[in-house]
């Protein structure tokens, strides 16, 4: 049986589902999901591209930051780094191969839902025990306290859910939470609606619109308050909950302990996901084009929203995270030195271009990844949020001095 034959049992046997179970279903389901399938960010054979698959310049950056915030964070050993919503471990991959400074301390643990994906990081990494990575190598003897883990970072350990520990380091989230769960509402006039999915007397999924729960209601008009939009919602317009963003940040507050949280994504304002319409916002992607309608073909397409600015800042005020810092993607490169090293490739390249060597190649490769970073129509219009806990602001994670490696 299919996952849509088997969504529309569940519809009849349970009634209509709300939108965020729909999206559970068709990205996640172990069988048939999206991404339990292996499917999502690459380039042969996958649906979208990712700033990790553009080459490893993203990585190189990345790394710069992990530095900035380890030594903000006084050089902690073990340094733990969660990298949510790893995928097959590209990102994590480059950043290991420009050699940062917290290296010996790292700890790297790779968090993806997709038994498929994780299988996959395997190939590029040797994955050690949680027990490596996460704490002590065996308990104290006699009463002696716990020993510490004895050799040398970066130590890669991978799970399916965030680490049930308290953490001092780095939570990482690139493209993760535009693909978790969410609920859709559309003003009435006499309040909200909730977009769930139903099934027609043609045996097809559609939508419906039932009256929101007073839960729900109260979100949507929490979030309309955090944007001062409240009354400027005309009936009709219809916007995006994000439950499962919301759920997960709660996640992150409960898990950090002391350190920063970066979520890089699909994000905008509520006036601007409001005027420009529901099709503009819910998007699907297929082999690297966008797919068809939403409730088509569950498991076989990405879907992915647009989240909203608002819900973000409040949810994190909620759970006990400060937003420190929010830019764009092509400025936050800026302040890690994406200039320095485009300019740095491009003498090599200068240097060596008439050799053709493996160094002139990657340093010509450099430069046409930092064009696709930081283009203002595509990548680098992606938002950064950086979010602290237990550390002062602003440290929003600059850019290193110039001059070091990457």
């Amino acid at each position: 049986m299919s996952l849509r034959e088997r969504l529309i049992e569940r519809i009849h046997r349970q009634g209509p589902i709300t939108f965020d179970a729909f999206v559970e279903a068709a990205l996640y389901d172990d069988a048939d999901g999206f991404f339990a399938r292996g499917r999502g960010a690459g380039r042969a054979g996958r649906d979208f591209v990712t700033s990790p698959e553009i080459g490893t310049l993203f990585g190189a950056l990345v790394a710069r930051a992990l530095d900035d915030a380890w030594i903000t964070l006084r050089s902690p050993d073990p340094y733990l780094v969660v990298d949510a919503g790893a995928g097959n471990g590209r990102l994590a991959r480059d950043v290991l191969r420009a050699q940062p400074r917290c290296a010996r301390a790292l700890r790297l643990v790779l968090v993806e839902r997709s038994r498929a994906l994780r299988e996959e990081q395997r190939n590029g990494f040797d994955v050690e025990p949680l027990e490596d990575a996460l704490g002590p190598a065996r308990p104290g003897v006699g009463g002696e306290p716990p020993l510490p883990v004895a050799r040398a970072g970066p130590i890669v350990t991978a799970l399916d859910e965030l680490p049930a520990v308290a953490v001092e380091g780095v939570v990482f989230a690139n493209e993760l939470l535009d693909n978790l769960p969410v609920r859709l509402v559309e003003r009435a006039p006499g309040g909200w609606n909730e977009i769930r999915v139903a099934v027609d007397g043609a045996g097809a999924l559609v939508e419906l619109a039932v009256p929101a729960p007073a839960e729900l209601a109260a979100e949507v008009d929490d979030m309309l308050m955090e944007a001062a939009t409240g009354s400027k919602v005309e009936p009709g317009v219809r916007l995006p909950i994000p439950t499962g963003a919301g759920e997960w940040l709660a996640a992150c507050a409960r898990m950090l302990r002391r350190g920063y949280l970066v979520v890089i994504d699909y994000a905008d304002e509520l006036s601007s996901i409001a005027a420009r319409g529901q099709a503009a916002w819910l998007r699907t992607y297929r082999s690297h084009g966008r797919g068809a309608g939403v409730l088509e073909e569950p498991g076989e397409q990405d879907i992915t929203y647009d989240i909203p600015v608002e819900h973000l800042r409040m949810t994190a005020r909620r759970v006990g995270l400060h937003l420190v810092s929010q830019t764009t993607q092509a400025d936050w490169l800026e302040a890690l030195g994406i200039d320095e090293l485009v300019e740095r490739a491009r003498r090599t390249w200068t240097e060596r271009a008439h050799v053709a060597d493996l160094d002139a190649v990657a340093a010509r490769s450099r430069v046409g990844e930092a064009r696709a970073l930081t283009d203002p129509a595509g990548l680098g219009a992606h938002r950064v949020f950086v979010f602290t806990k237990g550390v002062r602001a602003p440290a929003s994670l600059p850019a290193l001095d110039p001059g070091r490696g990457g």
